[in-house]
Formats: structure tokens, sequence, C-alpha cells
């Protein structure tokens, strides 16, 4: 039954919430075709508010729309990756410098107050929710820099790791989660005000998140 032309944007709601469970699920992987008329049907809606929702999806990195061809969700090949880690890599390293100089005691507050949060949905395996308080953190750390255009450059970057990890990372796999330690020796550093630790800590940090998802099996079969 298809819904009433009212109630699209809730259907597309539906519809889109739906399709991002399955992708945090590892249902759908990347390279999918996303037809619409199967999900149409699947779901038992109209294709519009399937189409509204891939747009989203698109929106957010996770899909992609290939003239002719439909939409696909995204595969990021190896070296996209690597390539987009490398920039982060400079970029907040250089954050982290900055902040060692410029952080607040407010500043510093939220970023343990991160830090607290990032530990407690890690304990409920809530993935979705990880990526956006690990993200927070990252986030709040390069604004602490004082710099709002390398802040702003490094959120950028946090949007196009998150769809990585989304597609690529091990998360349920891990018993324990080593960035924590990670987060809190950073912290630590920002708070004695030194530079080169912080700068030191965030290109370790960084190296190990990029080789996590560089050794996951789905980016060696899926190529450079």
């Amino acid at each position: 039954m298809k819904e009433p032309e009212a109630y699209a944007p809730t259907a597309a709601d539906f519809v889109y919430r739906h399709l991002r469970g399955q992708i945090f699920a590892k249902k759908r992987q990347p390279g999918d075709r996303l037809t619409e008329e199967a999900i149409a049907q699947e779901l038992d809606v109209s294709r519009t508010p399937v189409r509204e929702a891939i747009r989203r999806l698109t929106a957010e990195g996770l899909a992609t729309l290939i003239p002719n061809a439909g939409a696909r969700l995204a595969k990021p090949t190896k070296k996209e990756i690597m390539d987009t880690y490398e920039l982060r890599e400079y970029l907040e390293c250089l954050a982290a410098r900055k902040a060692a100089l410029n952080i607040t005691g407010a500043q510093a507050n939220t970023l343990q107050q991160t830090i607290d949060e990032e530990e407690q949905i890690f304990a409920a395996r809530n993935f979705e929710a990880y990526l956006d308080v690990n993200n927070r953190f990252h986030r709040t750390l390069a604004e602490c820099s004082g710099n709002a255009v390398l802040a702003e450059f490094v959120n950028n970057l946090l949007a196009r790791t998150c769809v990585y990890m989304i597609f690529y990372d091990s998360f349920f796999d891990m018993n324990t989660n080593p960035s924590l330690d990670e987060h809190r020796a950073l912290l630590k550093a920002l708070l004695a005000h030194d530079p080169d630790k912080a700068e030191q800590l965030m290109k370790v940090h960084l190296m190990l998140s990029a080789t996590s998802l560089k050794s996951n099996e789905g980016l060696r079969v899926g190529g450079e």
C-alpha cells in the first residue's frame, strides 16, 4: 500500500533509517546497487520516498548517483582512504599543537565529558552513536586550536572518514577500545600545554586508525 502524498516526508525518513540501519549492520555492502523499485517493494512504499532517502545517503557520502546507471553504495578505495588520512594527519597534528597552546578550561571539560560518553557508548556497542561521539572529540579538539578555518577543514575530513569507518571498521570485533586511552593521553598532553607531545600522540592515533581500516578484508579484496 502506497502512502498518501501528505506523508511522503515521514515515509522518506522511514526508508532512510531502514537503509542506513542496513548499512551499519553490514547487510548492504560497499558498491551494492540501490534499486528504487526493489526497495519500494520491500518496504511497501512508493518510489518517491525511496528516491529522497537515496538522495540523503548521497549527501552523506554513503551512496553515489551514477548517470544512466542509478545509485550504488559508495565503495572507497584503499588509496582514497589513505590519501584522506594523510591529510587528516597533517591538519590534526597542526590542530593538536595549536590546541595545546590555546585550550581553555571549558574546552578541556568538554573533551573530558566526550571521553566519558565515548566509554559508555562503546560499552553499549552502539556503533552509530560511537561514530558521533568520536567525531565530536576530534572536532572539539580542532576547535581548541583557535583557528576556525582549520577546524572547518578537519570537520570536512571527519565526514569523509566517517563513511570509511561505516563500511570498513571492525568495531564489533573489538573487546576493548584503544581510542579511549589514546584520547585520554591526548587530553593529558593538552592540559600540560605540551604541543610536541600532543602532535606526536595525534600522529600515532591517526596512523593506528588508518592501519585498522587498511587491514580490512573487504578493502584487500576491493583493490586500490
